[in-house]
This record gives structure tokens, sequence and C-alpha cells, in this order.
């Protein structure tokens, strides 16, 4: 006969109601798997002497169990399979196996549903085991409509406390709680602020929508609104450089970005902004600068910025990390040893970008030393870019690519 599975969606409902082809499938088998809740929603629909496979973790026993049942087995998951569920999970690893999907609607749709909200402009992010990534980036897009997958860490409250921090105060939760089951389904509309203080039972899954007018998304903030390093003004880069080297990086086309010297984190945060698909670790050997990125990044809505306080020259990057692209902010007399190891991570096609204040003798000495390395490691130089702010401070952005 050979493995193939029937997966059959369904809700929380203690009363399930399925069409008739889907009993005959629970009918004609005697091997069924999902996790214990639904087991005993569906336990009194199965023909006598059936075999249940629990679905627990690790996953990697579930499969081995269903390869040594060798026959039709049929599997209760929750909403519909195909959406960030059971059936996309067994088709990347057995996609060998013959699979039919009886989908029901996902929780997401059924709270858009109870909601009358429009769902075909949804923006959906699954935050159930995943990091923070891409709904941060939704966040920061400004995305009108974002369905949010949440887990027992992730939890509504959670995610309000965060959107909080960082001052996504704009939008407005509705909250889906035990979704398709009458006797505690629940579903509230609340702000911000109050789905932050808000207690919500799991399982849940939470709709935000924009509630009124969202602030304008920056690009190009002067360095007189950072909090800066002792007030020191000259200790940033300027907007018009710093958004010339965004542009020198090229970071529509980038994957993850080095921002190596950060100190207030300005050219990180620029970088967050208009690049919200970036993957990006900025570091400093300034333990001050822990503060001042952390502040920044709150006050401009930059959230997912990984940072690292310490030499760069002593941080331990594994071997198996890559980049991009980087800009070299800060060296301290060692640009030759920390290219060389930028360089040792550096993609095929990858860049590197540094800018020399060319009116300085000691900064146009950086200027041929990056030359020279770049050179020696073998790397394609590209034509500088100057620019003058005023008659004092000329600047060269100087690019080299693997």
């Amino acid at each position: 006969m050979g493995l193939s599975f029937t997966i059959i969606g369904m809700s929380d409902s203690p009363h399930p109601f399925f069409a008739p082809d889907v009993l005959e499938r629970i009918s004609a088998s005697k091997v069924f798997s999902g996790g214990k809740r639904h087991r005993q929603i569906v336990e009194k629909l199965l023909p006598d002497g059936f075999r249940w496979i629990d679905i627990t973790v690790p996953l990697d026993d579930v499969y081995q169990q269903y390869r040594q049942e060798d026959c039709h087995i049929v599997v209760f998951a929750s909403g519909d399979p195909l959406f960030y569920g059971f059936a996309s999970t067994l088709q990347r690893v057995m996609p060998e196996v013959p699979m039919e999907v009886f989908p029901h609607f996902n929780s997401l749709q059924m709270l858009c549903h109870r909601a009358l909200l429009a769902y075909h402009d949804l923006h959906v992010v699954s935050l159930t085991g995943r990091p923070w990534k891409e709904f941060d980036n939704a966040l920061i897009e400004h995305r009108s409509k974002i369905g949010i997958l949440t887990d027992r860490q992730k939890t509504p409250d959670a995610i309000a406390r965060r959107m909080l921090e960082y001052g996504f105060t704009f939008y407005k939760f509705h909250v889906g709680e035990h979704l398709g089951n009458p006797e505690s389904e629940k579903v509230s509309q609340l702000s911000v602020e109050q789905a932050a203080v808000t207690t919500f039972s799991a399982p849940n899954c939470l709709v935000l929508t924009i509630d009124g007018d969202a602030p304008a998304r920056r690009f190009g903030i002067p360095e007189s609104e950072f909090t800066l390093l002792d007030g020191r003004v000259k200790m940033i880069t300027k907007m018009p450089v710093r958004l010339l080297t965004l542009q020198r990086l090229e970071l529509y086309s980038k994957k993850t970005f080095w921002d190596i010297g950060f100190c207030t984190g300005s050219v990180s945060i620029e970088a967050r902004l208009g690049f919200p698909h970036l993957d990006i670790t900025a570091f400093e050997i300034r333990p001050e600068g822990q503060q001042l990125i952390e502040s920044n990044s709150r006050k401009f809505s930059a959230p997912g910025i990984e940072y690292s306080i310490g030499d760069f020259l002593e941080t331990d990057i594994p071997d198996d990390i890559f980049c991009d692209s980087a800009f070299i902010g800060g060296h301290g007399g060692h640009l030759e040893d920390i290219m060389r190891k930028v360089y040792s991570h550096l993609t095929p096609g990858g860049c590197m970008v540094f800018n020399s204040v060319t009116s300085n003798l000691v900064a146009a000495g950086s200027r041929d030393e990056f030359i020279r390395v770049a050179d020696a490691l073998g790397m394609r130089l590209e034509e500088p870019t100057h620019i003058e702010l005023d008659n004092n401070n000329p600047i060269d952005i100087l690019k080299a690519v693997k």
C-alpha cells in the first residue's frame, strides 16, 4: 500500500463538523495522528481498534513512527494545515509521500470574520517559535494590517510591550482567544497601551490595524536629533555622508550588514529604517555605545539591530558567519587588521566601505592604507565618491568589492 496522508484541518470546537467526504476518510482508516487536544475532540468519531500517534516534540520521532506504519494515516491539525501548518512541515520533510488536505479556516481568517476585517491585504507574520525579525520589519514598514500568530512567550501583551518600547503606538489590537470554541471564544479590541497590561488565554492570535494616521517614515535623520557621545557632534556620521555611504553599500541588494565602530548607531539605524530586510550587526569598542544605540533605536523606532560591545578584533565570530556588506566607521589605528577580519567573513561580491577625511593628514594616511590593503586582498576598488559639506570637511567615500 505504501505511506500516504490525509490531513484534516479543524477548529477548537468540541463539536466539530466534517463534510461527508472527510467522514469517509476517517471511517475507512485505522491509523490517526494529531495533538492531544485534537484526540480529545475527535476520538468519538474514530473506528474501533484505531491506533493514534501523538504529535509531540521532537518531531523526528513522530516522522519515524509514520515511516514504520507504511500505510494511510489521517492527521488532524489546527486550521488550514498549509498555512504555517503541519502539512507544510510534512511536505518539507517527506516530499515523496502522497498527501491530500482538507482545510478549515485558519485562526487569522476566523478572527477577521469575527471582527469584520477584510483580509485580502493582510500581511501575515508568525511568531510561533520564531524571532522578532519579520514582525519588526512589518512595523518599520508601517504595514496597515498585520496578522500575527503567537506562542506562549510572544503573547499579545508581550508584543504590545515591545511596540510601546519602540514607539509604535498608532496601531489597534484585535485579539482572538479560543477561536471556534463556542464555550470559551473571545474577541476583543484594544489600544496598544491596554493590550500591554492585559492577560490573554491561549491559543490566541491577533490582527493589528493602523488607528488614525501613522507618522511618516524617516529618511535622512539630522545628526542633531541623535543622542550623542558626551554631546560631541563630531562623533557622528553627518546625515548627507551617512546617506551616500548607504548608497555606496548598495544595501537594497544585500542580506547582512556590519557596522564597525557604530558610536551613536546612526548608520545602523538609518540602514534599519531604509532597508528593513537586512540583518544588521553593529560593533563598538566603547561601553557607552550600548546605551547610545539602545536609546537611539527606541527614539527612532528601529528595533532588531544586533550589537556587540568590545574590541572587534577580539570578538569571537564563528567561521560560518558571513556578511555581504560592511562599513568601517572607526578603526582605532588598526584598519588593516579590521579589513582582513571583515574580508575573511565577506561573501563573494560583498563590499566594505570606509570614509576618509581628505584634509586631515592622519585620515589621508588611512585612505592610502585602505587602498593598499584592499589591493593586497585582491579586492576591486571602485571610484571614490568625494563630498564637501563645508570648506573644512572634504570626505572621500571608498569602496572595495570582494
